[in-house]
């Protein structure tokens, strides 16, 4: 009899244990989401999002996980699956592209001076100048030329304050190409932005805010760097020489005011498509 009793006793206990361990077990499939109320400025949803780690104690986290969760709703005629966190997810996506409008500088991309034309593709921005007889072409992609430096400014302990967050700029690599009438090959420099010679403050000298990595002669109109041709790379290169392929730049008009002007161009191109992507998100989470 007695150990009857202790057979289902401990038959109960296991029973409550595997009911306990499913239920934990449901969270691991689900993200963590932040509260709306975190959207106030651009750069700082945005470190947030990368970096926030008190998503787990967000208010969402007991609607989000309960065991509505997986219900789908029958409201839509997607065929969709649409859940609690769903609508979560799309209420945050609202007040986020909320702010990111209200925040954001440029409605229409900024002009830039010196006559050159924009061509837009995507998040591909080609700006295209001739200059007596020569054509140059300026290529960058906004994808990834966002600086981490909040990740960098958590790892210190050394974010500031909302209020004194610094401005979000885009700094993209970029290819310039110089093609002269009649030639086959073009002259192609890879060019960058050296996060030490972005910004300089009161009396510190102007120096380029752009350097060239690697130059290279490819055949005209290709889209692809040709592994095969020769690439000079500017790491080991002697001062002069360089000196001179920067003087040879800044007579096209690529020069610190036109680097300037890029970043301001590439930071509104950036700020858009970002704003384009939540939207998407938001109708595809919410299915509209």
């Amino acid at each position: 009899m007695l150990k009857s009793v202790v057979r289902a006793v401990g038959a109960a206990v296991r029973v409550s244990s595997a009911t306990t361990s499913t239920a934990r077990a449901l969270p691991l499939s689900c993200p963590t989401l932040l509260s709306p109320s975190s959207a106030t400025t651009r750069p700082f949803t945005r470190s947030l999002w990368m970096l926030n780690s008190n998503g787990a104690s967000s208010g969402y986290r007991t609607k989000l996980f309960s065991s509505k969760v997986l219900n789908p709703s029958v409201s839509c005629g997607c065929g969709g699956l649409h859940t609690e966190g769903d609508k979560a997810f799309g209420d945050f996506l609202s007040d986020e592209i909320k702010e990111e409008r209200k925040i954001q500088k440029n409605k229409s991309l900024p002009k830039m001076s010196g006559g050159w034309e924009l061509e837009m593709n995507g998040t591909e921005a080609k700006l295209i100048r001739n200059v007596s007889g020569e054509k140059v072409t300026v290529t960058f992609n906004v994808n990834n030329s966002i600086p981490p430096n909040f990740e960098d400014e958590a790892e210190q302990g050394q974010q500031k304050s909302g209020e004194e967050e610094p401005e979000i700029v885009s700094t993209p690599n970029f290819v310039v190409e110089v093609t002269k009438q009649g030639a086959k090959h073009s002259l192609v420099f890879d060019c960058h932005f050296p996060e030490d010679e972005v910004s300089h403050g009161e009396g510190e000298e102007e120096s380029d805010i752009f350097a060239i990595r690697e130059v290279s002669f490819q055949p005209e109109g290709d889209t692809e760097w040709k592994e095969t041709s020769y690439t000079l790379n500017t790491d080991s290169l002697d001062w002069a020489l360089y000196d001179h392929l920067m003087d040879f730049l800044a007579d096209r008009g690529v020069d610190n005011t036109f680097a300037d002007e890029l970043m301001e161009l590439s930071t509104a191109v950036e700020h858009q498509e970002y704003i384009k992507f939540l939207e998407n998100l938001q109708g595809f989470v919410k299915c509209n």
